[in-house]
């Protein structure tokens, strides 16, 4: 793999009439895990869409491994790179084992038949999601954090060199979302997949992440490791919030403790 598996060059993005990006670069390292935050509505899940194909640029380009995305076959571009998106919907009626087995629809030529390597594939990723033992039950009688195992499962199955999660732990509480990221942790550590995915929680964002993307207002604010990135100022200007940035003392990565309107009063008492 190059130094570098995504390269956003100058991307202008938007709905119908309104712009959501405004000359975006960004360069996404191989190998390497990247969380991009950033308040409601500053661009962040629209520039995965993009990164993803899901949305054509006005303006720009998204590189893989030095290829434009938008000028690659779907097919070839789904063998390397996975997009799980906010709240998919599954078909109704389909089980987790179908809808994690979509995952290996990319390696299925005109001509190729289901494998033995497609069957471990999907095994894997059932297991790593510890949904094995719901293979058989039908998506839609799962629970909201059940259903988002199974996505990431199908996702997992795909088994590109690089995934895009826009929130993967939504729905999930805090147990299952440690669950998630420390999974999102072990395909990047084991398989060197790199990973890219929105998050809300900037505190775990900061202590899974190699690379943070602070957006706001549809540009990038800052983009480096965390110790630089998550500071007072950073969450003061790009989230409106007044906090203190102490040491992890699990991680030694930053954590930011949100003092709000009576964190003088909280902290006196």
């Amino acid at each position: 793999m190059s130094a570098c598996s995504l390269l956003a060059q100058g991307l202008v993005a938007g709905y119908g009439e309104r712009t959501i990006l405004d000359d975006v670069s960004l360069t996404v390292p191989a190998g390497q895990t990247t969380a991009i935050v950033g308040a409601n509505a500053c661009g962040k899940s629209t520039l995965l869409r993009v990164l993803s194909r899901l949305l054509t640029p006005a303006q720009g380009n998204v590189l893989l491994q030095g290829n434009v995305i938008h000028q690659m076959p779907t097919r070839r571009l789904a063998q390397q790179l996975g997009f799980l998106p906010q709240s998919p919907i599954a078909p109704e009626g389909i089980s987790v084992l179908e809808l994690v087995s979509r995952g290996r629809h990319p390696h299925q030529g005109i001509f190729k038949r289901w494998s033995a390597a497609d069957e471990a594939a999907v095994a894997e990723a059932l297991a790593a999601t510890q949904m094995s033992e719901l293979a058989e039950r039908h998506v839609d009688e799962l629970s909201g954090g059940q259903r988002q195992r199974v996505w990431i499962a199908m996702a997992l199955a795909q088994q590109t060199d690089v995934l895009l999660l826009d929130e993967p732990t939504t729905f999930l509480d805090i147990n299952h979302q440690i669950e998630v990221l420390d999974l999102l942790t072990d395909l990047n550590r084991e398989r060197g997949t790199t990973i890219v995915m929105v998050l809300h929680e900037l505190n775990l964002a900061a202590r899974y992440a190699d690379q943070l993307v602070a957006m706001a207002n549809g540009d990038v604010y800052a983009v480096g490791p965390p110790e630089e990135i998550l500071t007072e100022q950073m969450v003061r200007e790009v989230f409106g919030l007044e906090s203190r940035v102490i040491e992890d003392p699990v991680t030694g990565k930053p954590m930011m403790i949100p003092l709000g309107r009576h964190g003088k009063e909280v902290s006196k008492a």
